[in-house]
């Protein structure tokens, strides 16, 4: 399978069960044009009710995986009312990563900066080539990155975000992992099979399970624990409903392998 959305974000299935949307703009390092935001959103509303789609592989295409908002496009459009809706919009399409039932993992070539970074952040899970580099560098252009700091702050450590958003520095692949930004940085040349080998390991895992396990995941973060304590209980009692976690329970009794419904 292989098709383009308006060719600003290229899709195709790479294993069964993956889509990978792969952000094709690169002679402009994949801004985040308001055209590329609007691709990309339309590409995740079709994904999302794919019924065949585990997980979402989320690439680029060039030698940077996103260097954050259209520069250009902002300059070109001095007005508040632009911008208010330009980052409006922004959040929108960040949030439907988090919203989507597949679990979105990014696959990161090159450096990430500013609400490329932030993409990354969004992702649920991220691999990362070890000559990747990541930054939030508005404020050399003296624009806090006040849209990235939300989820780079939800990663990583306070005083590290801060110390990022405050200084627009560079922070190296194997030093995003320590961080908490990426799960995994590889040699470049092995990173589609690292992705599709956590791809794998997903969709081994029961379908339903993943999809309520990601719901919760967010929801319970925003919540005080003790309402994140009635909502986890609630969802696992639901989860045990299903049919493949009563298979998973009698396979352990029963020392074999579960054999689950999809």
């Amino acid at each position: 399978m292989s098709s383009d959305t308006g060719s600003w974000v290229l899709t195709d299935q790479p294993a069964p069960g993956v889509v990978r949307l792969t952000l094709n703009r690169p002679d402009s390092f994949n801004a985040l044009s308001a055209d590329m935001m609007t691709a990309l959103s339309s590409a995740l509303e079709q994904v999302a009710t794919d019924s065949q789609c585990r997980v979402v592989v989320l690439a680029a295409s060039g030698k940077a995986y996103s260097a954050g908002h259209d520069l250009r496009e902002m300059r070109a459009h001095p007005e508040l009312s632009f911008y208010q809706d330009l980052f409006a919009q922004c959040s929108r399409m960040m949030l439907q990563l988090q919203q989507l039932p597949q679990p979105v993992i990014a696959q990161v070539q090159g450096i990430a900066t500013a609400a490329g970074c932030q993409l990354v952040s969004m992702c649920d899970l991220a691999v990362a080539a070890d000559s990747a580099r990541f930054a939030v560098s508005g404020i050399h252009f003296g624009l806090f990155c006040a849209t990235p700091s939300v989820g780079l702050s939800r990663n990583v450590a306070r005083k590290r975000a801060m110390e990022m958003l405050l200084t627009g520095d560079f922070i190296d692949a194997a030093t995003a992992v320590q961080e908490g930004l990426i799960n995994h940085a590889v040699p470049a040349g092995e990173l589609e099979s690292a992705v599709l080998a956590l791809c794998h390991k997903i969709i081994e895992k029961p379908p339903v399970a993943v999809r309520m396990g990601k719901a919760l995941f967010y929801q319970q973060l925003e919540m005080g624990i003790a309402a994140a304590y009635q909502l986890a209980g609630q969802t696992m009692a639901c989860n045990m409903m299903d049919g493949d976690a009563q298979e998973g329970f009698q396979a352990f009794i029963d020392k074999r392998t579960p054999r689950w419904k999809a």
